[in-house]
């Protein structure tokens, strides 16, 4: 369920999760040492890589309840997770530190967990998360032409022109389908119309990249 509490957060929008609001009360009395362990392990889960032994030795030789450990490393996941999906040349460091500091985040955390999102680590993590976002076949190519079928009835003999097209996809496959030509031409409309909807988009200055 989430979380009542709205504020303007960078990288989170305005709802922030209730994993995140309440990471600053998890964070009680968690020695630097133990949150850098902690912080590792995560960092290491977002790069693909099996971090549970990790966890389990910092749940064995830490004070922290299991329960109270598990709300920290989802806490940290969904904080590294949302900062690193949004590209550097909108989220400075800066922003995203007076983020951490608005929920409640201690300094010394912060300076912890901006390291991780802006240091050497993050094209690592960019590339796990991309390779585990859902991917689906891409077009290759298109290629169509006219059909013209002779319908024959018992009042009329009619010719009936279609479109014939054929979609080559990323993954090899190919599909087929048939339009009637007031379908196709309305279909070169929307795309027409589509395309120079996204020209007058990239032209509005909110979407240029500031350097």
């Amino acid at each position: 369920m989430a979380s009542t509490r709205t504020k303007d957060c960078t990288f989170l929008g305005s709802r922030i999760p209730p994993e995140v609001d309440s990471l600053s009360k998890n964070l009680n009395d968690v020695d630097q040492e133990t949150f850098r362990k902690i912080l590792k392990a995560v960092v290491s889960a977002l790069e693909g890589k099996d971090c549970r032994e990790a966890i389990r030795s910092i749940a064995d030789n830490s004070r922290l309840p299991q329960e109270r450990l598990s709300h920290i490393v989802a806490g940290m996941h969904r904080i590294l997770t949302g900062a690193t999906r949004v590209p550097t040349s909108s989220l400075r460091q800066e922003a995203f530190k007076e983020d951490l500091r608005e929920l409640r985040i201690p300094e010394d955390f912060i300076t912890d967990l901006s390291s991780a999102v802006f240091g050497n680590r993050r094209a690592a993590i960019e590339a796990a998360l991309a390779s585990n976002d859902p991917h689906y076949p891409t077009l290759e190519s298109l290629r169509w032409r006219v059909d013209v079928a002779i319908s024959t009835s018992a009042l009329a003999r009619a010719l009936q022109p279609s479109v014939l097209m054929q979609m080559k996809l990323s993954d090899g496959s190919f599909q087929s389908f048939e339009v009637r030509v007031s379908k196709f031409q309305e279909l070169r409309y929307n795309v027409a119309l589509l395309l120079k909807e996204m020209n007058d988009l990239e032209k509005k200055s909110i979407l240029q990249i500031q350097t």
